[in-house]
Protein backbone atom coordinates (compact mmCIF):
# COMPACT_ATOMS: atom_id res chain seq x y z
CA UNK A 1 0.00 0.00 0.00
CA UNK A 2 1.37 3.59 -0.69
CA UNK A 3 0.28 6.30 2.32
CA UNK A 4 0.90 9.20 2.31
CA UNK A 5 2.22 10.65 5.66
CA UNK A 6 1.18 14.30 6.38
CA UNK A 7 2.76 15.73 9.63
CA UNK A 8 1.48 19.60 10.51
CA UNK A 9 3.82 21.59 12.63
CA UNK A 10 2.92 24.67 14.23
CA UNK A 11 4.54 26.38 11.35
CA UNK A 12 6.24 23.76 9.35
CA UNK A 13 4.58 20.70 7.13
CA UNK A 14 6.07 17.49 6.27
CA UNK A 15 4.88 15.22 3.71
CA UNK A 16 6.27 11.33 2.77
CA UNK A 17 4.95 9.23 0.32
CA UNK A 18 5.88 5.83 1.56
CA UNK A 19 5.44 1.96 0.24
CA UNK A 20 4.04 0.04 3.25
CA UNK A 21 3.88 -3.83 3.45
CA UNK A 22 4.51 -6.57 6.43
CA UNK A 23 7.48 -6.42 5.44
CA UNK A 24 8.37 -2.77 6.34
CA UNK A 25 8.41 0.87 4.88
CA UNK A 26 10.13 2.24 2.28
CA UNK A 27 10.36 5.66 1.05
CA UNK A 28 9.21 6.95 -2.58
CA UNK A 29 9.35 10.29 -2.03
CA UNK A 30 8.71 13.26 0.53
CA UNK A 31 8.54 17.23 1.29
CA UNK A 32 8.82 19.85 3.92
CA UNK A 33 7.87 23.45 3.99
CA UNK A 34 9.62 25.24 6.99
CA UNK A 35 8.45 28.53 8.40
CA UNK A 36 4.88 28.64 6.51
CA UNK A 37 4.36 32.40 5.65
CA UNK A 38 5.31 34.78 2.69
CA UNK A 39 8.72 33.67 1.96
CA UNK A 40 8.32 29.83 2.33
CA UNK A 41 10.88 27.33 0.78
CA UNK A 42 9.34 23.56 -0.24
CA UNK A 43 12.34 20.52 0.52
CA UNK A 44 11.57 17.90 -2.20
CA UNK A 45 13.10 14.61 -2.41
CA UNK A 46 12.40 11.69 -4.47
CA UNK A 47 13.64 7.95 -3.40
CA UNK A 48 16.60 8.13 -5.33
CA UNK A 49 17.74 10.92 -3.80
CA UNK A 50 17.41 13.81 -6.09
CA UNK A 51 16.18 17.13 -3.91
CA UNK A 52 15.35 20.39 -4.57
CA UNK A 53 15.06 23.76 -3.26
CA UNK A 54 11.70 25.56 -4.54
CA UNK A 55 9.69 28.96 -3.23
CA UNK A 56 6.14 27.57 -2.97
CA UNK A 57 3.26 29.46 -2.17
CA UNK A 58 2.63 29.01 1.62
CA UNK A 59 0.28 31.03 3.35
CA UNK A 60 -0.87 28.55 5.66
CA UNK A 61 -0.69 24.25 6.08
CA UNK A 62 -3.48 24.19 3.83
CA UNK A 63 -1.41 25.73 0.51
CA UNK A 64 1.41 24.31 1.83
CA UNK A 65 0.27 20.58 1.69
CA UNK A 66 -0.97 22.01 -1.79
CA UNK A 67 2.12 23.38 -2.60
CA UNK A 68 4.24 19.99 -1.95
CA UNK A 69 1.38 17.69 -3.23
CA UNK A 70 1.93 19.48 -6.86
CA UNK A 71 5.47 18.35 -6.67
CA UNK A 72 4.70 14.73 -6.75
CA UNK A 73 5.18 13.39 -10.33
CA UNK A 74 1.87 12.35 -11.55
CA UNK A 75 2.05 8.99 -11.31
CA UNK A 76 3.51 8.77 -7.85
CA UNK A 77 0.04 11.15 -7.27
CA UNK A 78 -1.99 8.41 -8.93
CA UNK A 79 -0.53 5.96 -6.60
CA UNK A 80 -1.19 7.10 -3.28
CA UNK A 81 -3.63 4.52 -1.68
CA UNK A 82 -3.82 6.11 1.85
CA UNK A 83 -2.98 9.13 3.84
CA UNK A 84 -2.35 9.34 7.54
CA UNK A 85 -2.24 12.80 9.47
CA UNK A 86 0.08 13.54 12.91
CA UNK A 87 -2.04 14.98 15.39
CA UNK A 88 -1.45 16.42 18.40
CA UNK A 89 -3.99 15.93 21.02
CA UNK A 90 -6.75 12.89 20.64
CA UNK A 91 -8.57 13.32 23.37
CA UNK A 92 -9.97 9.97 24.24
CA UNK A 93 -8.67 8.08 21.27
CA UNK A 94 -6.74 5.22 22.47
CA UNK A 95 -5.55 3.98 18.61
CA UNK A 96 -5.71 5.66 15.36
CA UNK A 97 -8.77 6.37 13.83
CA UNK A 98 -10.33 6.19 10.38
CA UNK A 99 -11.22 10.05 9.62
CA UNK A 100 -14.47 10.89 9.38
CA UNK A 101 -17.14 13.70 10.30
CA UNK A 102 -17.05 12.52 13.89
CA UNK A 103 -13.48 12.24 14.33
CA UNK A 104 -13.06 15.64 12.70
CA UNK A 105 -15.06 17.26 15.44
CA UNK A 106 -13.20 15.63 17.93
CA UNK A 107 -9.94 17.17 16.63
CA UNK A 108 -11.65 20.51 16.46
CA UNK A 109 -12.01 20.20 19.91
CA UNK A 110 -8.61 19.70 20.31
CA UNK A 111 -8.12 22.71 19.71
CA UNK A 112 -8.61 23.98 22.98
CA UNK A 113 -5.73 22.31 24.31
CA UNK A 114 -3.33 22.10 21.57
CA UNK A 115 -4.38 25.42 19.72
CA UNK A 116 -0.74 25.80 17.75
CA UNK A 117 -1.38 21.82 16.56
CA UNK A 118 -4.40 20.68 16.09
CA UNK A 119 -5.70 24.20 13.97
CA UNK A 120 -2.71 23.10 11.23
CA UNK A 121 -3.76 19.57 11.46
CA UNK A 122 -7.43 20.54 10.28
CA UNK A 123 -6.24 22.31 7.55
CA UNK A 124 -3.65 19.58 6.45
CA UNK A 125 -6.58 16.81 6.07
CA UNK A 126 -9.25 19.77 4.45
CA UNK A 127 -6.65 20.39 1.78
CA UNK A 128 -5.97 16.65 1.38
CA UNK A 129 -9.76 16.01 1.15
CA UNK A 130 -9.49 18.98 -1.64
CA UNK A 131 -6.29 17.04 -3.93
CA UNK A 132 -7.24 13.63 -3.10
CA UNK A 133 -11.00 13.75 -2.79
CA UNK A 134 -11.51 9.81 -2.90
CA UNK A 135 -8.41 8.46 -1.02
CA UNK A 136 -9.24 7.35 2.63
CA UNK A 137 -7.52 8.79 5.98
CA UNK A 138 -6.11 8.20 9.08
CA UNK A 139 -5.50 10.19 12.10
CA UNK A 140 -2.92 8.99 14.15
CA UNK A 141 -2.67 10.71 17.57
CA UNK A 142 0.38 11.84 19.67
CA UNK A 143 -1.70 11.36 22.92
CA UNK A 144 -2.49 7.45 22.51
CA UNK A 145 0.95 6.37 23.29
CA UNK A 146 0.50 7.91 26.76
CA UNK A 147 -2.97 6.26 27.33
CA UNK A 148 -0.97 3.86 29.59
CA UNK A 149 0.60 6.66 32.57
CA UNK A 150 -0.85 5.02 35.90
CA UNK A 151 -3.25 7.18 37.56
CA UNK A 152 -0.54 8.60 40.02
CA UNK A 153 1.54 9.79 37.17
CA UNK A 154 -1.72 11.10 34.84
CA UNK A 155 -3.53 13.01 37.22
CA UNK A 156 -2.97 16.15 39.20
CA UNK A 157 -3.94 17.26 42.87
CA UNK A 158 -6.95 18.83 42.15
CA UNK A 159 -10.44 18.72 43.52
CA UNK A 160 -11.98 15.36 41.85
CA UNK A 161 -15.05 17.05 40.67
CA UNK A 162 -12.86 19.61 38.44
CA UNK A 163 -11.03 16.41 37.28
CA UNK A 164 -14.34 14.99 36.23
CA UNK A 165 -16.12 17.30 34.75
CA UNK A 166 -13.25 18.94 32.74
CA UNK A 167 -10.85 16.03 31.93
CA UNK A 168 -8.36 17.70 34.00
CA UNK A 169 -5.50 15.44 33.51
CA UNK A 170 -2.50 14.43 31.77
CA UNK A 171 -3.19 13.32 28.09
CA UNK A 172 0.92 14.06 27.30
CA UNK A 173 2.08 14.57 23.57
CA UNK A 174 4.92 13.53 21.02
CA UNK A 175 4.21 9.68 21.79
CA UNK A 176 4.83 9.02 17.96
CA UNK A 177 8.27 10.18 18.17
CA UNK A 178 8.63 8.81 21.79
CA UNK A 179 7.62 5.80 20.24
CA UNK A 180 9.47 5.67 16.75
CA UNK A 181 12.54 6.31 18.97
CA UNK A 182 11.98 3.09 21.28
CA UNK A 183 11.39 0.65 18.91
CA UNK A 184 14.03 1.99 16.94
CA UNK A 185 16.21 1.51 19.52
CA UNK A 186 14.96 -2.18 20.16
CA UNK A 187 15.44 -3.23 16.87
CA UNK A 188 19.20 -1.59 16.82
CA UNK A 189 20.14 -3.73 20.32
CA UNK A 190 18.11 -6.96 19.11
CA UNK A 191 15.68 -6.83 21.72
CA UNK A 192 11.71 -7.30 21.97
CA UNK A 193 9.81 -3.97 22.28
CA UNK A 194 8.47 -5.25 25.81
CA UNK A 195 11.90 -5.90 26.97
CA UNK A 196 13.04 -2.35 26.73
CA UNK A 197 12.97 0.12 29.62
CA UNK A 198 14.72 3.74 28.46
CA UNK A 199 14.21 7.59 28.59
CA UNK A 200 13.25 9.04 25.62
CA UNK A 201 14.02 12.86 24.70
CA UNK A 202 12.30 14.60 21.95
CA UNK A 203 14.50 17.50 21.53
CA UNK A 204 13.33 20.22 19.20
CA UNK A 205 11.44 23.53 18.71
CA UNK A 206 8.75 21.82 21.42
CA UNK A 207 10.28 19.53 23.76
CA UNK A 208 9.68 16.41 26.27
CA UNK A 209 10.70 13.25 28.08
CA UNK A 210 9.09 9.90 28.45
CA UNK A 211 9.75 7.19 30.87
CA UNK A 212 9.08 3.51 29.10
CA UNK A 213 8.70 0.44 31.05
CA UNK A 214 9.27 -2.85 29.13
CA UNK A 215 7.95 -0.88 26.37
CA UNK A 216 5.52 1.03 27.54
CA UNK A 217 4.98 4.69 28.72
CA UNK A 218 4.62 5.31 32.06
CA UNK A 219 5.17 9.04 32.88
CA UNK A 220 5.73 11.98 30.61
CA UNK A 221 6.92 15.53 31.03
CA UNK A 222 4.17 17.20 28.63
CA UNK A 223 0.28 17.35 30.31
CA UNK A 224 -2.54 18.67 30.27
CA UNK A 225 -1.18 20.72 27.24
CA UNK A 226 1.94 20.94 25.23
CA UNK A 227 3.03 23.48 27.74
CA UNK A 228 4.29 21.84 30.86
CA UNK A 229 7.54 19.99 31.37
CA UNK A 230 10.72 20.97 29.64
CA UNK A 231 11.66 24.55 28.83
CA UNK A 232 11.40 24.81 24.91
CA UNK A 233 11.96 27.01 22.25
CA UNK A 234 9.30 29.41 22.99
CA UNK A 235 7.42 27.59 25.60
CA UNK A 236 8.45 27.85 29.56
CA UNK A 237 7.52 24.57 30.57
CA UNK A 238 7.16 23.75 34.68
CA UNK A 239 6.41 27.16 36.72
CA UNK A 240 4.30 27.36 39.34
CA UNK A 241 0.86 28.19 38.83
CA UNK A 242 0.75 31.02 41.49
CA UNK A 243 2.88 32.83 39.06
CA UNK A 244 0.34 32.83 36.38
CA UNK A 245 -2.41 33.85 38.56
CA UNK A 246 -0.30 37.06 39.94
CA UNK A 247 0.17 38.52 36.54
CA UNK A 248 -3.79 37.71 36.50
CA UNK A 249 -4.53 39.66 39.31
CA UNK A 250 -1.91 42.17 39.95
CA UNK A 251 0.42 42.83 36.52
CA UNK A 252 -3.00 43.54 34.29
CA UNK A 253 -2.26 40.62 32.01
CA UNK A 254 -5.25 39.34 30.00
CA UNK A 255 -5.82 35.69 29.22
CA UNK A 256 -5.13 35.79 25.79
CA UNK A 257 -1.71 38.13 26.34
CA UNK A 258 -1.25 35.52 28.91
CA UNK A 259 -1.28 32.53 26.07
CA UNK A 260 0.71 34.43 24.03
CA UNK A 261 3.61 35.27 26.32
CA UNK A 262 3.24 30.99 27.51
CA UNK A 263 3.50 29.93 24.00
CA UNK A 264 5.28 32.23 21.75
CA UNK A 265 7.52 34.71 24.49
CA UNK A 266 9.14 32.34 26.65
CA UNK A 267 11.14 29.60 27.13
CA UNK A 268 14.78 29.54 24.91
CA UNK A 269 13.58 33.18 23.62
CA UNK A 270 12.35 34.58 26.78
CA UNK A 271 15.26 33.62 28.60
CA UNK A 272 17.78 34.75 25.98
CA UNK A 273 15.85 37.86 24.65
CA UNK A 274 17.44 36.78 21.12
CA UNK A 275 16.02 33.39 19.89
CA UNK A 276 14.92 30.66 20.83
CA UNK A 277 17.17 28.37 18.42
CA UNK A 278 19.81 26.20 20.32
CA UNK A 279 22.28 26.53 17.35
CA UNK A 280 22.43 30.43 17.14
CA UNK A 281 22.21 30.85 21.33
CA UNK A 282 25.31 28.10 20.89
CA UNK A 283 26.82 31.18 18.64
CA UNK A 284 25.98 34.09 20.39
CA UNK A 285 27.22 32.33 23.53
CA UNK A 286 30.47 31.75 22.15
CA UNK A 287 30.68 35.43 21.57
CA UNK A 288 29.98 36.49 24.72
CA UNK A 289 26.21 36.84 25.15
CA UNK A 290 25.30 36.53 29.39
CA UNK A 291 21.85 35.49 28.28
CA UNK A 292 22.38 33.36 25.85
CA UNK A 293 24.50 31.16 28.38
CA UNK A 294 21.67 31.37 30.93
CA UNK A 295 19.52 30.14 28.52
CA UNK A 296 21.46 27.22 27.51
CA UNK A 297 22.21 26.59 31.05
CA UNK A 298 18.74 26.42 32.16
CA UNK A 299 17.63 24.13 29.45
CA UNK A 300 20.11 21.50 30.06
CA UNK A 301 19.70 21.71 34.14
CA UNK A 302 15.65 21.00 33.25
CA UNK A 303 16.46 17.97 30.78
CA UNK A 304 19.15 16.18 33.18
CA UNK A 305 16.59 16.78 36.52
CA UNK A 306 13.84 14.83 34.56
CA UNK A 307 16.25 12.03 33.62
CA UNK A 308 16.85 11.69 36.71
CA UNK A 309 13.39 11.85 38.01
CA UNK A 310 12.91 9.16 35.85
CA UNK A 311 15.54 6.96 36.83
CA UNK A 312 13.97 7.40 39.94
CA UNK A 313 10.52 6.29 38.11
CA UNK A 314 11.87 3.35 36.22
CA UNK A 315 14.40 1.80 38.32
CA UNK A 316 16.24 -0.36 35.47
CA UNK A 317 17.52 2.14 32.77
CA UNK A 318 18.74 0.62 29.90
CA UNK A 319 19.10 4.11 28.01
CA UNK A 320 19.26 7.65 26.75
CA UNK A 321 17.84 8.02 23.75
CA UNK A 322 18.01 11.92 22.21
CA UNK A 323 15.72 12.68 19.12
CA UNK A 324 14.43 15.99 17.92
CA UNK A 325 16.21 18.61 16.35
CA UNK A 326 18.30 19.66 19.25
CA UNK A 327 18.97 16.37 20.45
CA UNK A 328 20.26 14.38 17.20
CA UNK A 329 22.07 17.57 16.14
CA UNK A 330 24.04 19.26 19.23
CA UNK A 331 27.12 16.88 20.28
CA UNK A 332 27.21 20.04 22.57
CA UNK A 333 23.81 20.13 24.41
CA UNK A 334 24.11 16.58 24.61
CA UNK A 335 27.10 16.81 26.20
CA UNK A 336 26.04 19.43 28.92
CA UNK A 337 23.55 17.13 29.78
CA UNK A 338 24.63 13.92 30.46
CA UNK A 339 28.48 14.77 31.91
CA UNK A 340 26.72 15.94 35.46
CA UNK A 341 25.15 12.64 35.64
CA UNK A 342 28.46 10.72 35.30
CA UNK A 343 28.13 9.34 39.43
CA UNK A 344 24.81 7.50 38.09
CA UNK A 345 26.52 5.67 35.34
CA UNK A 346 26.03 7.64 31.97
CA UNK A 347 29.84 8.05 30.55
CA UNK A 348 29.91 10.05 27.09
CA UNK A 349 32.54 8.99 24.76
CA UNK A 350 33.98 12.51 23.26
CA UNK A 351 34.60 11.39 19.90
CA UNK A 352 31.40 9.11 19.12
CA UNK A 353 29.16 12.08 20.62
CA UNK A 354 30.81 14.90 17.92
CA UNK A 355 31.10 12.36 15.31
CA UNK A 356 26.99 12.36 15.55
CA UNK A 357 25.85 15.29 14.01
CA UNK A 358 22.25 13.63 12.39
CA UNK A 359 23.02 10.43 12.21
CA UNK A 360 21.79 7.46 14.46
CA UNK A 361 24.47 5.20 16.85
CA UNK A 362 25.51 5.27 20.42
CA UNK A 363 27.78 7.91 21.86
CA UNK A 364 27.97 6.60 25.39
CA UNK A 365 31.57 4.37 26.29
CA UNK A 366 31.42 0.49 26.20
CA UNK A 367 31.38 0.70 30.16
CA UNK A 368 28.60 2.88 30.91
CA UNK A 369 26.49 1.64 32.86
CA UNK A 370 23.23 3.57 30.87
CA UNK A 371 23.47 3.91 27.91
CA UNK A 372 23.10 6.82 25.69
CA UNK A 373 22.38 6.89 22.21
CA UNK A 374 20.65 9.38 19.19
CA UNK A 375 17.58 8.09 17.19
CA UNK A 376 16.13 10.40 15.19
CA UNK A 377 12.40 10.11 15.53
CA UNK A 378 10.69 9.24 12.23
CA UNK A 379 7.00 10.07 12.80
CA UNK A 380 6.16 10.01 9.22
CA UNK A 381 7.39 6.01 9.22
CA UNK A 382 5.07 5.28 12.60
CA UNK A 383 2.30 7.44 11.00
CA UNK A 384 3.11 4.98 7.66
CA UNK A 385 2.79 1.70 9.04
CA UNK A 386 -0.42 2.88 11.88
CA UNK A 387 -2.13 3.49 8.81
CA UNK A 388 -1.75 0.46 6.69
CA UNK A 389 -2.35 -1.75 9.56
CA UNK A 390 -5.59 0.02 10.84
CA UNK A 391 -6.62 -0.06 6.86
CA UNK A 392 -5.79 -3.47 6.36
CA UNK A 393 -7.63 -4.75 9.47
CA UNK A 394 -10.59 -2.47 8.13
CA UNK A 395 -10.70 -4.27 4.86
CA UNK A 396 -10.31 -7.75 6.01
CA UNK A 397 -13.22 -7.21 8.81
CA UNK A 398 -15.39 -5.51 5.59
CA UNK A 399 -14.26 -8.86 3.69
CA UNK A 400 -15.75 -11.23 6.50
CA UNK A 401 -18.66 -9.39 7.46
Amino acid sequence: MNVLTVNCGSSSLKMRLCAVGPSGVSTLAGGAVEAIGPDAVATFRLGNGTQTHVPVAAVDHRTALRGLLRLLPDEARRSIEAIGHRVVQGGAFALPAVIDDAVLRAIDAGQRLAPLHNGPSLDGIGASREELPDVPMVAVFDTTFHNTLPKYASHYALPQELTLKHGLHRYGYHGIAHRSMMERYAELIGAATDRVSIITLQLGNGCSATAIRDGVSVDTSMGFTPLEGLMMGTRPGDLDPGALSYLLREAGVSVEELDDILNHRSGLLGVSGSSGDMATLLAEEAQGYPRSRDAIEMFCYRVRKYIGAYIAVLGRVDAIVFGGGIGERSPEIRRRICEPLEPLGILIDEELNTALTGDEGRCSTDDSHIAAWVIPSDEECTIARDTFDLLARTQHHGRNT
